[in-house]
């Protein structure tokens, strides 16, 4: 389908009564005469880091081979069997910016900021905090100035208070947040969907006009129906059918929403869900990774975080196939091999939420493929066997093709205790053309990345 009409700018917004909506990738944003396909280049990179703490059940999430990936995956990386040619397991890594710093013990519960930037954590309870600067953020400088947002960062567990002391001496910012401006600029994750729909789809927006739209169950397109009903006259078939497609998919998730903060379900026993935010974790994180993908559809962001959860969490997941077990508890097995089997059912669960958001880029046209095709996505743990609090041979793994900087169907074995993660996170650096001697306690680059 070739171009004839008005050209459109990628940046356009078509903006409202307290609305700025940013478009999908149309062939109406490139010269006449232009073919989508044809435009290689156009669609930009986007970059994902997803952090779980706890862990993976020992057994159950690596390969038995190097090289290519196997005919069955292991059980914890199952829901990710459908997108087996954009995965690369990671295995044998050490996260050495996780442990203990030298002459003390304990206090590896309270390092979730090393996970992206490999810098061990200033032990301090008080405001005077440091870790590093992380990769996200480094990526949003390089990739996301054109933004509405250079970065989004999400959690799906209420943090609490973001300076009290957690344990041992380490404030509580240092594992309710995986994201940081600078050394000593954590940034907050943000719980609420509704709050991060706002900031995507409500720019210029007053709180009060925001609360209005919702009495009034009023969808936040309502006001640029006009304008959107005259750009479907200018634009061709398969572009109106893209526009219709990603504004169906922005009132699903207001639908959503209206019920999360109408909902009057108990919470999970033992575990306060704040007001807005919907009870259940399932649809939770798939509101959270509903409204990344779309923030990336529509360019409004290129780089997003998520905090899956917080350590020493002990909620239980009734969605999962362990209903009943708490997360962190379950975590110390001792070695019971029917614990080890409920520690991975939890593993598996959360896989199987990445799995939604997977699937969700890979079935989004995206200039010449699909946003998977032009994502790098990065999940992972601080720790490998978690009954005994051991950083190494900890789980990773990489989803997405990177505008075919990176390929898929591989397992990368990497020598145990010998292979910093900081290695890992340089490499990403150099997968958006980031040029760094080092980051963190990195000694070099993976081979074979």
């Amino acid at each position: 389908m070739f171009i004839t009409k008005k050209h459109i700018q990628r940046r356009a917004l078509l903006k409202g009564a307290g609305v700025a909506l940013g478009l999908p990738l149309l062939e109406a944003m490139f010269p006449a005469a232009t073919a989508l396909a044809q435009a290689t280049a156009a669609p930009p990179r986007r970059f994902f880091a997803g952090f779980v703490p706890h862990g993976a059940a020992p057994g159950y999430w690596v390969p038995e081979k190097e090289g290519a990936l196997p005919a069955e995956l292991p059980f914890i990386w199952k829901p990710l069997e459908p997108y087996r040619k954009d995965l690369t397991i990671l295995t044998g890594l050490h996260s050495t910016s996780s442990e203990p710093p030298p002459g003390e013990t304990g206090a590896d519960h309270w390092v979730a900021a090393a996970f992206l930037c490999a810098d061990k954590p200033k032990k301090t309870a008080g405001a005077d905090v440091r870790a590093g600067q992380t990769i996200d953020q480094i990526i949003a400088q390089k990739i996301g100035a054109e933004t509405l947002l250079p970065s989004v960062e999400m959690s799906v567990e209420d943090p609490g208070s973001g300076s009290s002391n957690c344990g041992e001496g380490y404030s509580c910012v240092y594992t309710n947040t995986i994201a940081w401006a600078s050394p000593t600029t954590p940034l907050p994750m943000e719980l609420n969907p509704q709050v991060v729909f706002e900031r995507l789809f409500g720019s210029g927006s007053t709180p009060e006009q925001r609360v209005a739209r919702r009495e009034r169950n009023q969808s936040i397109l309502d006001s640029i129906n006009g304008k959107i009903a005259g750009l479907r006259t200018e634009i061709s078939a398969p572009d109106r059918s893209r526009l219709d497609s990603f504004t169906e998919n922005v009132r699903e998730i207001e639908r959503r929403l209206q019920i999360a903060a109408k909902a009057t379900t108990a919470a999970p026993e033992d575990f306060a869900v704040p007001p807005g935010i919907p009870q259940s974790f399932d649809e939770h994180i798939k509101l959270m990774f509903d409204l990344l993908a779309l923030a990336y559809q529509a360019d409004l962001t290129r780089v997003g975080t998520l905090l899956f959860a917080r350590d020493l969490t002990g909620r239980r997941y009734p969605e999962s196939a362990a209903p009943n077990s708490g997360f962190h508890g379950v975590s110390h097995h001792g070695e019971d091999p029917g614990l080890i089997e409920t520690l991975s059912k939890i593993n598996q669960y959360h896989v199987k939420a990445l799995a939604h958001f997977v699937d969700k880029l890979a079935k989004t046209e995206d200039g010449d493929g699909t946003l998977l095709d032009h994502s790098l996505l990065l999940y992972g743990s601080n720790m490998g066997n978690p009954n005994q609090h051991l950083h190494y041979d900890v789980p990773h793994v990489l989803i997405g093709g990177n505008h075919g900087a990176m390929k898929g169907g591989r397992h990368l074995a990497y020598p145990t205790k010998t292979v910093s993660t900081g290695n890992l996170l340089l490499s990403l650096l150099d997968q958006f053309e980031i040029e760094r001697d080092s980051i963190g306690d990195s000694t070099g680059r993976l081979t074979n990345l």
